[in-house]
């Protein structure tokens, strides 16, 4: 069998997750939960995950390939799936220079923690890349299953498709708030990891690509590029922008939650989704 991740996906950190909640992510109709933000080698929190939920699909967003060596990561991943077969999905990232100092040809680096994944025996169809250029996507397409990238839009979408071709995974994230105040979803995406990813080299020159300018950089992000990044308004907004990814190529889209009370939004936005398709 092949990992089935489902239409929609819940972008949780570890201090937002517990087996309760992901037992609530998969009550709300979640296909995966997504394990944010550097997660260590071991991946115990993923095996709780899968120990608490019945048909949930857990997953990491992103390994650090430089705080998490490949060796270990790879007989964490044998131990997982040895229980689970079929619903664990092993994504790997690059990290970012402005937090690693021994942060350094990135492409090349990638390249190799997957060469040891491969010779450890992860199998390819079972890792993901948070992949954003062309370059990155390219060898998301050639040696995994495919793409995990985050702070995109629909037309990063649309040409990550062109890039990956059919077959291959692709499995967005994008900000969200069912917040109908514009002004106040903007000020809560500021003050979330969107205004500071803005910072970023590597999210920046992605957004660049998309035609975003240094205006739209500058400080904790203009109201064009905010609302670009931020789902919000009447749920049924947010439901349409994540649509639009599914339009553009995406597979399955993952939420991140904006707001006082992350398993709430998540349970809005999943059922805006139900009945926007519907």
């Amino acid at each position: 069998m092949s990992i089935e991740p489902g239409l929609l996906g819940a972008h949780l950190r570890e201090h937002e997750v517990s087996p309760e909640k992901a037992v609530q992510v998969e009550k709300a109709g979640y296909g995966t939960l997504w394990l944010d933000a550097s997660p260590p080698a071991d991946l115990a929190l993923a095996e709780q995950l899968l120990d608490a939920t019945t048909e949930l699909v857990v997953a990491t967003s992103v390994v650090n390939v430089w705080t998490a060596e490949a060796n270990a990561v790879a007989a964490s991943y044998h131990r997982i799936v040895a229980r689970y077969p079929d619903r664990f999905l092993l994504g790997v990232g690059i990290g970012h220079r402005e937090v690693h100092t021994e942060y350094a040809s990135p492409y090349q680096t990638l390249a190799a923690y997957v060469d040891e994944l491969t010779a450890a025996g992860v199998p390819s169809d079972r890792v993901v890349l948070a992949a954003l250029g062309p370059r990155m996507l390219r060898l998301a397409r050639d040696r995994t299953a495919g793409s995990v990238p985050c702070m995109v839009t629909p037309e990063h979408t649309r040409r990550a498709r062109a890039i990956l071709g059919a077959g291959k995974l692709l499995l967005p994230g994008h900000f969200a708030i069912p917040e109908p105040d514009a002004a106040r979803a903007r000020e809560i995406a500021r003050s979330a990891p969107v205004g500071t990813g803005l910072q970023v080299a590597n999210y920046a020159s992605n957004l660049r690509r998309l035609g975003f300018t240094d205006h739209d950089l500058a400080d904790s992000g203009s109201d064009r590029l905010i609302d670009a990044l931020v789902l919000h308004g009447a749920p049924t907004t947010v439901a349409a922008g994540i649509v639009a990814h599914l339009d553009a190529g995406a597979d399955h889209v993952g939420i991140y939650p904006l707001g006082d009370d992350p398993i709430d939004t998540l349970r809005g936005v999943a059922e805006a989704v139900q009945t926007v398709r519907a």
